[in-house]
């Protein structure tokens, strides 16, 4: 069984640097053997069930994600947090949303940075936009963990970088229909609703925004600096095929 295994992790790692988007594939497949062998997958019986697993949650959000007032009230012993919360999902459905939206917006931005680029780029938008948000809520003793800043700011980038690429959305209140519009249209869109939802978020365990517009602001800023005019748009350079629409993740970063 050992050998099994060893050889299938083998040949995805020879598929994953073949691939030409290998980083996009690779922190995908991370992202999500981390939630498989962390409590809130519900696959690992160590850490016990009914109370004991919500405790155990809580505790590994708490010593792998960031905590705005433990930030910056230990600053050295907490600085690499914005990071290891990067690589930390809450459940499923935050999982799942993320890496489809890594995985659409991911692949052609990575394509046009490098590989290099493009991972000192995912890592340093996402500390960033964490770093940001708990700025914004420097007393927070809630636990933020989550890809979703890093993400936005992938869909930052894409927007600069392929501002007429088809982005296929299913719209809620157009009865999910599978609609076509450039992402010139649906990403401003959908920042857009990010930056009302931040105003309007409760306090308490909830949807990071805050940390998605400023991802997403960081994202499109470093590509239109970075890239500038310069940026050489293919005819047709592949359609992007998402939904639903208004965010990289039903449930955001900040969690209990």
């Amino acid at each position: 069984m050992i050998r099994e295994w060893s050889t299938t992790a083998a040949r995805t790692v020879r598929a994953a640097r073949g691939a030409p988007a290998p980083q996009t594939y690779g922190l995908i497949a991370l992202c999500c053997l981390i939630f498989l062998l962390g409590p809130a997958s519900g696959f690992t019986h160590s850490y016990g069930t009914g109370d004991a697993l919500l405790a155990a949650q809580r505790a590994y959000f708490r010593h792998w994600g960031v905590i705005p007032a433990g930030l910056f009230a230990e600053p050295v012993r907490e600085a690499l947090t914005p990071v290891t919360a990067l690589f930390v999902h809450g459940s499923w459905v935050h999982l799942l949303g993320n890496m489809l939206f890594l995985f659409v917006f991911g692949v052609l931005t990575e394509e046009r940075m490098g590989r290099v680029e493009f991972a000192l780029f995912y890592v340093g938008c996402g500390y960033l936009a964490l770093l940001g948000y708990a700025l914004a809520n420097a007393d927070s003793e809630q636990s933020l963990v989550g890809a979703s800043g890093a993400i936005s700011a992938v869909l930052g980038a894409f927007l600069h970088l392929f501002p007429r690429a088809r982005v296929t959305s299913l719209l809620p209140f157009l009865f999910f229909l599978p609609l076509r519009f450039p992402a010139w249209v649906v990403l401003p869109f959908w920042a857009g609703l990010q930056w009302y939802a931040a105003g309007r978020a409760p306090e308490g365990p909830g949807v990071a925004y805050l940390a998605h517009v400023i991802g997403f602001c960081l994202g499109f800023g470093y590509a239109w600096l970075r890239y500038g005019r310069q940026r050489r748009e293919k005819d047709g350079p592949g359609e992007a095929r998402v939904g639903p629409a208004p965010a990289p993740a039903s449930k955001g970063e900040n969690q209990p």
